[in-house]
């Protein structure tokens, strides 16, 4: 009988706990620009769902990706550490079919959940490791995984197959390329929602790594933009970020009608700045650049790093707050183990700070600096302290220094009116990286590199 009533009261204890630990939906759209979103000033493309998710929830101008390309931005979001310590700091392609794996033992954010008692989830893309390598999503915490392993096989969205789990089933009509009668995205939208039904009544966590609108610019259905005046890839591509938007408002629809709405946090963001130059065809048409930063995908300045992030939990995060404030993809994995109430193991060093007090309206939190590095070709370098910013295109080259607060566009370097400032930004991409022989700092990397 006292068996049966501790038995009781623990589970007892147990179900209060899970109450307490809201579902955690982080969607990561692959290149998705701040320039896309009609909540970030974009005129032409039409985005009604993210911008009432905008308006019920937060935006913010100054949300940082891991880095500014695929594999190593998602690495950072998944691990919570930059690319000075990340064990994934570029795009690294395998043979016959996926990337450089994450190695064993990696800590991911869905590991720390699944080990608070989360069920676990990624729809979308993954582009870490195969299943049958360390990097497996199936190995670091994920419950289920459906859609793409491989970058490389995600640039077609009429494949010829996918995966469910680590078995892959076939599209049959599919060709690979550009044709089919599978539209990938429509399966991987209609998993997350089934996902969400069979676990409404527990604790989740689903990481939806949306391929759109990444290219190759693929659409079953260009919609509205059917008879715009526009280039087939113009066309194509405001379509595609127009599907986003419908599949992530049924995903929203959905947590509204299960009444999950006030317990589930949801945050999006693309896992790079604007991926195209403001003078190329869909650049210039969308006018991409007009939040006026530099640069784009492959480079470390702002335009390349800052990216649309929105967050929305209602009661919790304020309602039509925008932030100027700074954080970054490394304070994903502290953020979630927070509101799960779990604790990040000793041996998971994290690079990051929990955004728990700053998603629900305080301040950001306070930190010495960010860094990115990449190794796409030359080694990029990039460290931001207050408002300098300070970057270097590869070990040879002079380190530029910019002041955010005046000039956020990087038009104007002052590096050599500020020797103090440029040295204090180059010991700190020194301390701020550690040494790795898959990633030293080269000026220029023998070979050519897969875009991603």
């Amino acid at each position: 009988m006292i068996r049966r009533i501790s038995l009781l009261v623990a589970a007892c204890a147990i179900s209060a706990f899970a109450a307490d630990q809201p579902n955690i939906i982080f969607i990561l759209s692959d290149d998705l620009a701040q320039g896309d979103l009609g909540c970030y000033g974009q005129k032409l493309i039409q985005t009604p769902n993210l911008d009432r998710m905008a308006q019920e929830g937060t935006r913010y101008t100054q949300g940082y990706s891991g880095t500014s390309v695929c594999a190593p931005s998602r690495s950072v979001l998944m691990t919570g550490l930059h690319t000075g310590h990340c064990p994934i700091r570029a795009n690294r392609e395998v043979q016959p079919e996926g990337q450089k794996p994450l190695p064993a033992g990696t800590i991911t954010v869905a590991k720390i959940l699944k080990d608070a008692g989360y069920a676990t989830a990624c729809c979308g893309k993954w582009g870490m490791g195969m299943f049958d390598t360390t990097g497996s999503p199936l190995k670091l915490g994920f419950d289920h995984f459906f859609g793409y392993n491989c970058q490389r096989h995600a640039h077609s969205y009429f494949p010829t197959y996918l995966y469910n789990d680590d078995q892959r089933f076939d599209l049959p009509g599919n060709t690979g390329k550009g044709i089919g009668k599978t539209y990938a995205q429509n399966l991987i939208a209609d998993e997350t929602l089934k996902f969400v039904r069979a676990n409404q009544k527990k604790p989740f966590f689903l990481y939806y790594a949306i391929t759109l609108p990444h290219g190759t610019f693929e659409i079953d259905d260009l919609g509205i933009y059917k008879d715009k005046p526009w280039t087939a890839t113009q066309k194509s591509y405001a379509a595609m970020v127009t599907r986003l938007d419908n599949d992530v408002g049924r995903l929203l629809s959905l947590l509204k009608e299960l009444k999950l709405d006030a317990n589930t946090l949801v945050m999006l963001a693309g896992d790079n700045g604007s991926s195209f130059d403001p003078k190329s065809e869909v650049g210039k048409l969308f006018d991409q650049a007009s939040n006026g930063l530099r640069g784009f995908k492959r480079s470390l300045y702002e335009g390349a790093l800052r990216q649309a992030a929105l967050a929305r939990w209602p009661g919790k995060v304020p309602a039509g707050r925008v932030s100027d404030e700074p954080w970054a993809f490394w304070d994903f994995l502290p953020t979630a183990a927070e509101l799960a109430g779990a604790s990040i193991p000793a041996e998971c060093k994290t690079d990051g700070f929990s955004l728990v007090s700053f998603l629900k309206g305080g301040p950001a939190p306070k930190r010495d600096h960010f860094y990115w590095e990449l190794h796409e070709g030359a080694s990029l370098q990039a460290v931001r302290f207050g408002d300098w910013k300070a970057l270097r295109q590869g070990p040879e080259k002079p380190t530029e220094l910019y002041d955010l607060k005046t000039d956020a566009a990087e038009a104007h370097d002052i590096a050599a009116s500020k020797p103090d400032l440029v040295a204090k930004a180059e010991a700190l991409m020194k301390s701020s990286r550690t040494e790795h022989p898959d990633w030293p700092l080269v000026q220029k990397r023998p070979g050519k590199n897969k875009k991603k």
